[in-house]
């Protein structure tokens, strides 16, 4: 059927990494179907602090035909396995969350249940010793194995990450507008967003408008007023100051998520420098009080002014309104514990192209069937963010009795106790942190099991000390024979290397 289809002309208003990452896959992806324009200002600055980041990363870049070595190399990034808690399930104590599986799981049951059978009969190993990414991690090892054996993300400049994807966008038909957004013109008759008035009085019309102005969401909020959910009694840190200081070792492939009395502090190893900073409670420390617990902490040298960030983590109740979708922080905010911040922006990405509109008209089933996706995310990481807070057997300070204390979602209640009876965790509708993430992080705040799944009594003692023994020694014999990290990042996408060439 012949169709005289008009190229949609999408406005995306913001730059930095979320306003990228946009247009980077939008114009990879749909080509000469759109008139794809991005208006950001020179003078308006950008959070620019997310350089952490998880696996699915990986596949948005493969998905953007983005070579991994170069956008390595332009954005000083490091592999990432991981990231190591301490202080949070007590002072001085510490766990870590890798990428991947551990051990082998059952089809009926995870691998946590053959575990805890094998604790129960002579292997008093630890349960991270069954982890090819966590061993790895800790011996400070890293390579790209065949058949995607070991699970990675990076850790990136994300400042560099947004100039990477603009030169990518532009190459596949992106226009950057340059100059500050004045105003929003809304149509009289349907509400819909008509155009972006600029400061010079020029407007920016389109038919879909994509908000990533960050924490002042001028289109989503400032035009369109959907609302947004407060989680700050479930998530109660509403502040951070981050700062960058000059690397004193070889960078690990792991991120640090340091707990102190009023919240934590992050380290974040690039190939050039470490980035640092603190995430912490207004409440029970102030401003002066943050930034010289993190100066007084930091290794090596600054390098960058410490920028203070203010926040509330929540949600816009519609994430996608009329013909307006919030990408990034325009959307909300979850502190970046886990390094959820930039994968949101890509699942809000792939969700916009998959149900990009086709004609003059939005399918309201389509926004609704967005909003829905979106917000279910955003529900699930909040849950298992929450998670790192209720769960500790810190009592030392005000901060940490009153996240002992607090009263948490019931989904997450029914998660939790789920585990400490039996073990068992459920992965619900594709949610991002799989089984294993659970396990590790519910075990390292201190919770165990008190029972196990009884199909792992089916072995008897002899099978159990070779499936066990066979596993660990598998994890033992790839970690002695991968290099080391540094050598491996320097040979594969070392950019002072190539500076230097």
């Amino acid at each position: 059927m012949k169709t005289d289809y008009k190229p949609r002309r999408i406005v995306i208003a913001g730059g930095g990494t979320a306003g990228w990452m946009t247009a980077a896959a939008l114009a990879k992806t749909l080509g000469r179907t759109i008139e794809l324009t991005l208006v950001e200002s020179d003078v308006i600055g950008t959070v620019g602090v997310g350089e952490s980041t998880i696996p699915p990363l990986v596949k948005y870049n493969q998905l953007t035909g983005i070579d991994e070595a170069e956008f390595m190399r332009e954005t000083n990034a490091t592999f990432k396995l991981g990231i190591e808690f301490e202080n949070w399930k007590v002072d001085g104590e510490k766990y870590f969350h890798s990428f991947g599986a551990t051990g082998r799981d059952h089809w009926s049951a995870g691998f946590q249940h053959f575990w805890m059978h094998g604790l129960a009969n002579g292997h008093p190993q630890s349960f991270d010793d069954y982890c090819l990414e966590l061993q790895a991690a800790y011996a400070n090892k890293f390579a790209i194995l065949p058949d995607n054996r070991m699970n990675y993300a990076y850790q990136l400049d994300a400042t560099a990450y947004a100039r990477f994807l603009r030169r990518k966008a532009e190459a596949d038909g992106a226009r950057r507008h340059e100059g500050k957004i004045s105003r929003i013109e809304l149509d009289g008759e349907s509400g819909n967003i008509a155009a972006l008035v600029m400061e010079s009085g020029e407007r920016i019309e389109g038919d879909l408008f994509i908000d990533c102005t960050g924490f002042r969401a001028m289109l989503i909020e400032g035009a369109l007023h959907v609302g947004y959910d407060d989680w700050s009694h479930y998530l109660p840190n509403d502040r951070a100051i981050a700062v960058q200081t000059e690397s004193v070792r070889e960078p690990i492939p792991y991120t640090r998520a340091i707990a102190h009395e009023a919240g934590w502090q992050w380290r974040i190893p690039l190939q050039h420098r470490q980035g640092n900073g603190i995430v912490y409670c207004s409440r029970y420390m102030s401003e002066d009080e943050a930034e010289e617990r993190l100066l007084s902490t930091v290794e090596g040298k600054t390098c960058s002014t410490p920028n203070r960030i203010r926040f509330v983590t929540g949600a816009r109740r519609k994430q996608w309104y009329r013909n307006c979708v919030a990408v990034g922080l325009s959307s909300g905010f979850m502190e970046p514990l886990e390094s959820t911040s930039i994968h949101l922006i890509q699942r809000a990405v792939l969700r916009i192209i998959r149900m990009m509109p086709f004609g003059d008209e939005i399918s309201t089933r389509d926004i609704a069937e967005f909003n829905e996706q979106q917000l279910t995310d955003m529900d699930q990481i909040r849950d298992f963010l929450v998670l790192h807070y209720k769960v500790t057997e810190r009592r030392d300070s005000p901060y940490w009795r009153q996240c002992a204390d607090m009263e948490i979602p019931d989904s997450l209640a029914q998660k939790i106790e789920l585990f400490r009876e039996t073990g068992r965790v459920f992965r619900k509708n594709d949610e991002l942190f799989a089984e294993n993430s659970w396990v590790q992080v519910m075990l390292g705040q201190g919770i165990t099991p008190q029972a196990y799944h009884p199909v792992a009594t089916k072995m008897s003692q002899q099978e159990l000390d070779h499936f066990l023994g066979t596993l660990r020694d598998g994890v033992k014999r790839t970690v002695a024979g991968l290099p080391e990290h540094h050598a491996f990042v320097k040979r594969y996408c070392g950019a002072q290397q190539a500076e230097a060439a």
